[in-house]
């Protein structure tokens, strides 16, 4: 029985210990060298994502994908506070997982394989132009590598016109313990 519990504990880390490369891109070698090409931010800008704390989550039924949104801790004290215009320097990260059924618990979903990147940086010197003050980029998974999104971010600032009185975000912190 020792013999069973080290060998399956001992998997599990190996596999938790490989499944961290591909959910944090910890091995900075990993990181694309990608830029949206009308924001010039880089996928590299947010190579310590893995530090920034987790907001919220949300469910896109349109593309059947999970999203962890995640912010740094200028944005995460901001929305914690449920302050109305994030300050400079928050930076909200979204990470977009396609869903599979779990193995031991079929009826449930679980995250499977990335599938984007995506992030906001609120900076009013560089991104003023449409007066949002925020700068976007979007890094998408195709072939099982990351490439910068094709519709540039145009397609960003559009969408998040929409939420234009929260500031331009979706994302609210999700209350826990209430």
């Amino acid at each position: 029985m020792r013999k069973l519990t080290k060998t399956v504990l001992g998997g599990l880390i190996l596999f938790g210990s490989l499944y961290a490369g591909d959910v944090y891109l910890t091995d900075k070698q990993n990181i694309p060298d990608l830029k949206m090409p009308d924001s010039n931010l880089t996928f590299k800008m947010i190579e310590d994502y893995q530090n920034y704390k987790i907001v919220a989550t949300h469910f896109r039924t349109d593309k059947n994908e999970l999203r962890y949104i995640l912010a740094n801790s200028i944005a995460y004290n901001a929305l914690q506070a449920k302050e109305k215009v994030m300050p400079e320097g928050s930076k909200v990260v979204k990470i977009g997982w396609s869903v599979k059924k779990m193995t031991l618990f079929p009826s449930a979903l679980e995250a499977d394989k990335i599938q984007r990147v995506e992030y906001m940086i609120k900076d009013s010197k560089h991104f003023d132009a449409n007066g949002d003050h925020w700068g976007y980029a979007r890094f998408v998974k195709k072939e099982n590598k990351f490439v910068v999104w094709d519709k540039g971010t145009k397609g960003c600032i559009s969408c998040h016109s929409i939420a234009k009185s929260d500031d331009y975000l979706f994302t609210k912190m999700q209350s826990t313990f209430k």
